[in-house]
């Protein structure tokens, strides 16, 4: 039985901060904040039973509020990019923050996407609710949109996240935590872990402004092929600069995260040194590879003063596809009065001998 202590992390712009430890029978451990739904630790065993904490973070909460590369948040209203930080439903354009500098997009969100709000928080089993309303033209999105995210730890070792949203306008929702994850522990590289996705296709991007071209590619026979597991360090070196930001396109799923509630496979992570195994199943339609090749860019200074570098962890993002809204080929990501937003997807941690 998982159990669930509360306790201060802090203050934002006048509101009290919590911080949730979740652990369950095994000893396996999950420290969520009601600010972003971050989640700041994750602790599970190795094949000896070891415990570490395999995501990357922050100890304090003002480390957290100075900015930050969505280590553990959710992302939205909507994750990823959107073309210019425009998009028109029915005929009206709703403009939105380009607050990615590098590539001049909206990203994941905007300049105060969900990342950065404190949210009502409420026990619920082995998990937390949490919820808020997105007031009618936050970040430039239209519609007040109603939002519950639940993050639960069970007893089998499994961390779930499910996403609700119920809006008064039409909209564009695409929800996901961004956590980045190291099955080594997160003071590690990833290079010697091993990488398998359920995926056939991708979809490539202008490597100027980071945009799906539209096109759905063939991975095999290209660095982007994760059909059968594959040492992380081998695949970063068929790329020039070691790079990975892309999304895949899996197999089951359906192009719409609102009409197939079923889980499928997207992904699995193997530690080959620790035993850890991370299997990754969601009813999202693709799952966004990113290997944090852009670390380096700046100095983060994590958990007890270590310092994150490129290549320190791999983020695994259930979610439509990049700037979905500019193409008709891609999953719906235009949510519509009366209607309801649902995803989930379930990260199941096992080992191997």
């Amino acid at each position: 039985m998982t159990t669930i202590k509360r306790q201060p992390f802090g203050e934002h712009q006048g509101q009290e901060v919590s911080l949730f430890t979740l652990t369950n029978s095994r000893g396996a451990r999950l420290c969520v904040t009601d600010y972003g739904c971050i989640i700041t630790q994750l602790w599970v065993p190795d094949r000896n039973g070891q415990l570490d904490d395999i995501v990357m973070g922050f100890d304090d909460l003002k480390s957290y509020q100075a900015g930050h590369p969505f280590f553990g948040a959710i992302a939205g209203r909507c994750a990823n990019r959107i073309a210019g930080g425009r998009f028109k439903i029915d005929g009206q354009e709703s403009v939105l923050a380009t607050n990615e500098l590098p590539t001049g997009q909206h990203l994941h969100g905007g300049i105060r996407g969900f990342d950065k709000y404190v949210w009502q928080a409420q026990e619920d089993g082995d998990g937390i609710i949490f919820s808020r309303t997105s007031l009618d033209g936050e970040e430039g999105y239209p519609g007040n949109l109603q939002v519950r995210h639940r993050i639960g730890l069970t007893d089998a070792n499994v961390l779930r996240f499910s996403f609700e949203a119920e809006t008064d306008k039409p909209t564009v929702v695409n929800l996901v935590n961004h956590s980045h994850y190291n099955l080594s522990g997160h003071t590690h590289l990833i290079h010697d872990q091993q990488l398998k996705i359920d995926a056939d296709f991708m979809t490539p991007v202008d490597d100027a402004s980071m945009l799906p071209t539209g096109e759905i590619r063939r991975v095999a026979g290209t660095a982007f092929d994760f059909r059968n597991a594959r040492r992380l360090g081998d695949a970063m070196q068929q790329r020039p600069a070691q790079d990975f930001d892309v999304n895949y396109v899996l197999r089951k799923n359906n192009l719409s995260p609102n009409s197939n509630l079923d889980l499928q496979p997207a992904a699995t992570l193997i530690c080959p040194h620790s035993g850890r195994v991370m299997d990754v199943c969601t009813t999202q339609p693709g799952i966004q590879f990113y290997n944090a090749f852009k670390l380096s860019n700046k100095v983060w200074n994590g958990k007890a003063g270590h310092r994150y570098r490129a290549f320190s962890g791999v983020c695994l993002e259930t979610q439509a596809f990049p700037d979905s809204i500019h193409y008709g080929h891609f999953p719906e990501v235009i949510l519509r009065p009366g209607q309801k937003y649902q995803s989930c997807t379930e990260h199941c941690f096992s080992v191997v001998a």
